[in-house]
């Protein structure tokens, strides 16, 4: 039994979900990836100071894995919980996680202060990070794809994708601001503490706009639904993971493939490349991440483009383009790089970006477009975050291990093509979702064989 397709949001209040989800997905990536950019600038020298600078590098990237490896735990516990309660109190509660883990690490003390009791608070506050984040994802590009019609899907939900960008935006903006105002021994002593103290007042604008949106009206039609089922005829609901393993197995996995290349080309090009920049080339730390903070604008501008069309010619169509194009990218990306000049680096940084935005775009429509309602938000999360174990985590580190070992880009090139070439077997094997009616999929069959509407 379906549950019945609720009336489409006026416009005027899905802007409002809209915001509410850019707003809070901009300030968990910011939160997100501030660690990330912190780990490859001065969280070496400041939590690993005994090291050799390579491999305390190579630690505080681990940190930085770490946080990922908390992510599918939080995927199958958001996504639990937001299947039975609702989409919008756990994404109020993650947010509050985040933003109070993110708080925390500007106040930790240092190797110097406490030993090594100081990497193990950091590790721990990274786990918090990684959880949260695990949940967010699902839960904000629900909301929208939820309150939106079918046919601008791809649009309104790439919007929620822009936070990643917006957030890395903001962080590298505010690295970028602080490395130019301060000296190295004062951004070391004190200045990488303010954007993480920052977080807190981010954290109560983006609850303030957080609560005011009302839940997803496919999920409330879905929830009415199932309470009727088990009025009626005593049917009582299977967990939503056990739901999700059984009918919709190939979905996860294909979720999973199409996340690789979109992954780990993305902190190759916005995370290992301060590193390469800087200590293989000789860049300076302010120079990279100018060349970030620029290429990053121009991702959150194409991501809605890149959604738009994806409602135009399909989900699949656009994101092979972006896996081909990133896989086919990446030899160009390193000799721009290596060439030395400011603008060969935000050439290589800005087009690898564009690219990586054709995967990005449609992730959020095509994603929830796999699965029914009631299963949805752990689908969606288990999914995207599972693949982040084995793609976005160790990405910086692994490309890290094989500059150290090989020092040369290539097999780091090499490396990322292997993954675009995951991701297109994935594409490939996946359906096409376009304009499907989210409140038709049944509950129990999987999206692969659920009809489509008649005029797609």
């Amino acid at each position: 039994m379906a549950a019945a397709t609720p009336s489409p949001t006026p416009p005027g209040s899905l802007k409002r979900i809209v915001a509410a989800s850019l707003i809070g997905t901009t300030i968990e990536w910011y939160d997100f990836f501030l660690y990330g950019s912190a780990a490859a600038l001065v969280f070496n020298k400041l939590f690993f100071p005994e090291s050799d600078p390579l491999v305390g590098t190579l630690l505080s990237f681990l940190t930085y894995a770490v946080g990922f490896a908390a992510r599918p735990l939080g995927a199958l516990v958001f996504g639990h919980y937001g299947d039975r309660l609702g989409r919008k109190k756990l994404l109020v509660l993650s947010l509050l996680m985040m933003g109070g883990a993110t708080f925390a690490i500007g106040l930790l003390p240092t190797h110097a202060t406490v030993g090594s009791a100081a990497p193990v608070l950091l590790t721990t506050l990274r786990l918090v990070q990684g959880f949260a984040l695990g949940g967010e994802w699902g839960g904000a590009v629900l909301l929208v794809s939820e309150h939106g019609d079918a046919k601008r899907r791809g649009f309104w939900a790439s919007w929620p994708q822009t936070g990643a960008p917006a957030g890395q935006l903001l962080a590298t903006g505010v690295l970028s601001a602080l490395t130019a105002l301060l000296s190295d021994a004062a951004f070391a002593s004190w200045g990488w503490r303010v954007p993480f103290l920052l977080s807190g007042v981010l954290v109560v604008v983006g609850l303030w706009i957080r609560l005011s949106v009302d839940e997803s009206p496919v999920f409330k039609a879905a929830l009415a639904a199932a309470e009727e089922r088990k009025a009626v005829a005593g049917q009582v609901e299977k967990m939503p993971l056990v739901a999700v393993l059984r009918h919709h197995w190939r979905d996860v996995l294909i979720a999973m493939g199409a996340r690789m290349a979109e992954n780990i080309s993305y902190y190759v090009i916005t995370a290992f490349i301060l590193v390469y920049a800087t200590t293989q080339v000789g860049l300076s730390k302010q120079t990279a991440l100018n060349a970030v903070l620029i290429a990053s604008a121009v991702h959150f501008a194409v991501i809605p483009a890149w959604g738009a069309l994806s409602d135009r010619i399909g989900r699949r169509p656009v994101y092979l383009i972006g896996a081909v194009g990133v896989g086919a990218w990446m030899f160009p990306f390193f000799l721009l790089i290596d060439h030395g000049s400011f603008g060969a680096l935000l050439l290589a940084v800005t087009v690898g970006l564009v690219l990586h935005g054709a995967m990005y775009a449609p992730q959020a429509a095509f994603f929830s477009e796999m699965f029914a309602t009631r299963m949805r938000y752990s689908g969606a999360s288990i999914g995207a975050q599972f693949s982040s174990v084995a793609a976005g985590a160790p990405a910086p580190l692994i490309a890290t291990a094989l500059l150290a070992d090989y020092g040369s880009s290539t097999p780091i090139a090499l490396y990322v093509i292997a993954a675009a070439l995951l991701t297109v077997v994935a594409i490939v094997c996946a359906r096409e979702t376009r304009e499907r009616d989210l409140g038709e999929i049944a509950e129990d069959a999987p999206q692969a064989t659920a009809p489509v509407r008649a005029d797609v």
